[in-house]
């Protein structure tokens, strides 16, 4: 068999071609014969473009059922695909585009104009628009396509996707993940997590993201099973479709909105197999919260865009709250060696599922590998002696705020340009939505007095919204140990209850 992922897929579709695979509340369902048909047709498009094996298509849009065509699509010319977050500026995207060099970039249509600049600027050789209706310059090259049937055949070894994590010296690092990693990390989840005939998903996260692509949609497809696809979280609606599913992947934040809710409870979970939750830390006051609610205690599991899926809590076995549980099957985990027995220390993995490297960074992706071939993720975690795993801290400083990793030291440099800013810290402080919440504080420079606003506008066009502080505070002076380095710990103590209720 070809060691192409789609392949794999397509080996899993169900015998009934005509049974759904994207099903919309509204009733526009997608079957898997018609997955089949158009992403052949996609393909043909991209290959008519000049798409070849190995190049890179970027994709900025709206969660929709062509985006999910368009990345298969990709998959099966061998071409590497690229999402990027939709709430990244055009600042952002300028970096993005000059590093990855595609050779198309697809957007939303009313993004095309201030993108049409810097997709010249980078010599993008194909700028197409991809919106909501299935309209936009991508699906009219697709409705004239020739349809390419067969599936590219490549080495495990070659590049199907590569996503982009900000990194700690504020320049972003495009990890690479192979078809080896993709195919290996789905086939485990859906073996681990007990896929089942008849299995529905309840999909309401993001597909720019490991968590909502690689991990949701591809263990629906390695099930040849059908999942509600919403183009974003609404309490209302989820709740609506729960009792229509029995699988349902979330962040935190999903589960708190949930339990906000007075009808939410047991009643509506009947036919509910698991509820998962992963990219932030997952309160132990929600896991017990829901669980009395609903009598289903949530399945905890931890991952990064580097690797996939790492460790899970067990299907059948104790879900314990604030661990996440054990490694998956062909993951090997460890801490750091210098950690004494008993000590937390720097998590390293080693597996099939973990990445291949960052795009044009060969002595960035050496740093971040042992001798021995352990990735060093820079989480401060602990392991049982039965080999459970919980995540303590994070040895690089990173911020996740609603399911999306934050780096501070990417803000920080921008709030240093704000004119009169001498130095700011940003860190990040519990918050019982969003798991994290991004915090600036800022040191002027006394050549004028600073408001929260101006540090707020300075960012509004150059950072993302989830990168965005939601508080500014202004000290005199920055915590700092006997080697002048910011003593972000202390902040984080000091501000931490900045948003209970």
């Amino acid at each position: 068999m070809s060691k192409n992922v789609y392949a794999l897929f397509q080996s899993r579709f169900p015998a009934d071609l005509a049974q759904p695979f994207i099903m919309s509340p509204d009733g526009e369902n997608l079957s898997y014969g018609e997955l089949e048909i158009q992403t052949s047709k996609m393909a043909g498009a991209l290959i008519f473009l000049g798409t070849k094996p190995g190049a890179r298509v970027a994709v900025q849009v709206e969660k929709t059922a062509e985006a999910v065509v368009l990345y298969l699509a990709c998959l099966r010319i061998g071409a590497i695909y690229l999402p990027l977050n939709t709430a990244y500026t055009a600042e952002e995207l300028d970096y993005f585009l000059g590093d990855a060099t595609p050779h198309i970039m697809v957007c939303s249509p009313a993004n095309f104009d201030k993108l049409s600049v810097i997709a010249e600027k980078n010599s993008v050789t194909h700028l197409l628009t991809l919106g909501l209706d299935q309209s936009g310059s991508l699906m009219e090259a697709y409705k004239v396509a020739i349809p390419v049937t067969e599936i590219v055949d490549v080495t495990g070894d070659a590049i199907a996707a590569f996503l982009y994590t900000s990194g700690t010296t504020g320049r972003s690092k495009g990890a690479m993940l192979t078809h080896d990693n993709l195919s290996s990390n789905a086939q485990v989840l859906h073996e681990y997590w007990g896929w089942r005939e008849g299995d529905i998903l309840l999909h309401a996260l993001p597909i720019f993201h490991v968590h909502g692509l690689f991990v949701a949609i591809n263990c629906v497809l390695m099930n040849g099973s059908a999942m509600w696809f919403l183009p974003k979280f609404d309490a209302q609606i989820v709740m609506e479709l729960i009792p229509k599913s029995t699988v349902m992947m979330g962040v935190p934040t999903f589960y708190t909105r949930l339990l906000e809710q007075e009808e939410f409870g047991y009643d509506l979970c009947e036919n509910m197999r698991i509820f998962i939750s992963g990219s932030a830390p997952l309160l132990e006051d929600t896991f017990s919260q829901f669980s009395d609610r609903t009598g289903m205690p949530i399945l905890e599991r931890y991952g990064m865009t580097e690797a996939g899926m790492i460790t899970s809590n067990p299907l059948d076995g104790a879900r314990i709250a604030g661990t996440v549980g054990y490694p998956l099957p062909g993951v090997e985990a460890r801490l750091s060696q210098d950690t004494e027995k008993g000590d937390a220390g720097v998590l390293e993995i080693k597996g099939p599922n973990v990445f291949k490297g960052y795009w044009n960074m060969p002595e960035k992706t050496a740093e971040e590998f042992t001798d021995d071939g352990f990735f060093i993720t820079g989480d401060i975690a602990t392991i049982s002696d039965d080999n459970r795993i919980t995540i303590v801290g994070r040895a690089k400083d990173l911020i996740i705020s609603g399911g999306y990793n934050v780096y501070p030291k990417e803000i920080e440099l921008v709030i240093d340009d704000i004119e009169g800013v001498k130095e700011a810290a940003v860190i990040g402080t519990h918050h019982s939505d969003f798991g994290e919440a991004v915090v600036a504080v800022v040191i002027g420079d006394g050549t004028k007095e600073l408001h929260e606003d101006d540090i707020k506008s300075g960012l509004k066009d150059k950072l993302a919204r989830f990168k965005q502080p939601k508080a500014v505070i202004f000290i005199d002076e920055l915590p700092r140990n006997t080697m002048g380095k910011v003593q972000k710990n202390i902040l984080r103590q000091e501000y931490n209850h900045l948003f209970e209720k």
